[in-house]
């Protein structure tokens, strides 16, 4: 089995003990919690197990990253090696000397130039590069999550109700400019 398939299962093991002993604690605890517990506090044993689960879900979204960012980085270091190598084939027929100093510079650049213009244009990179920008997404949609439930927790606004009221206070505002552009242009008209 390879270091891959060891790692997703592992991963996946680590999953399911961590949901089991969140059901476990939650099972345990959420009624004389929620019972014996008031405001924010009571909120937190309700959302505990919510926030439980975004935090295990957020250690595999980061380890899916951190595999997907160590291979973005292999992938760059392996073509710069590879353009370098190039490069240090090329450079002993040049003399070495001031008037040669600008060509041995634009081979330098046409060489890395096509090894990155190659690389950028691969399936594998273009593969990997979008599993990168998608765990990265990922990752903020759940600590969003995250502080969205903690948020409501101790009875403060969220993101999305304070976009929402943003959005409302720009409608408003709209508005407001709108009644003020035909009360001045009634007036004008009226007042001559």
């Amino acid at each position: 089995m390879s270091s891959t398939e060891e790692y997703k299962k592992s991963l996946g093991y680590y999953k399911h003990v961590s949901l089991f002993w969140t059901d476990l604690i939650s099972l345990m605890s959420s009624r004389p919690q929620s019972l014996m517990s008031t405001g924010p506090f009571r909120k937190l044993g309700v959302n505990a197990k919510k926030v439980s689960a975004e935090m295990i879900e957020i250690n595999q979204e980061l380890a899916e990253f951190n595999t997907s960012l160590g291979e973005y980085y292999k992938q760059l270091t392996d073509t710069w090696n590879e353009a370098q190598k190039q490069f240090s084939k090329k450079v002993p027929e040049i003399p070495t000397d001031t008037e040669h100093l600008d060509a041995t510079k634009r081979i330098w650049i046409d060489i890395f130039e096509n090894y990155f213009t190659r690389l950028f244009d691969s399936l594998e990179f273009a593969e990997n590069f979008g599993k990168l920008v998608s765990s990265e997404l990922e990752l903020a949609k759940h600590w969003n999550n995250v502080t969205s439930l903690m948020l409501e927790t101790v009875n403060m606004p969220t993101k999305k109700e304070i976009d929402e009221l943003y959005k409302e206070l720009h409608l408003l505002r709209k508005r407001v400019a709108k009644l003020e552009k035909i009360a001045n242009h009634g007036g004008n008209e009226n007042g001559k």
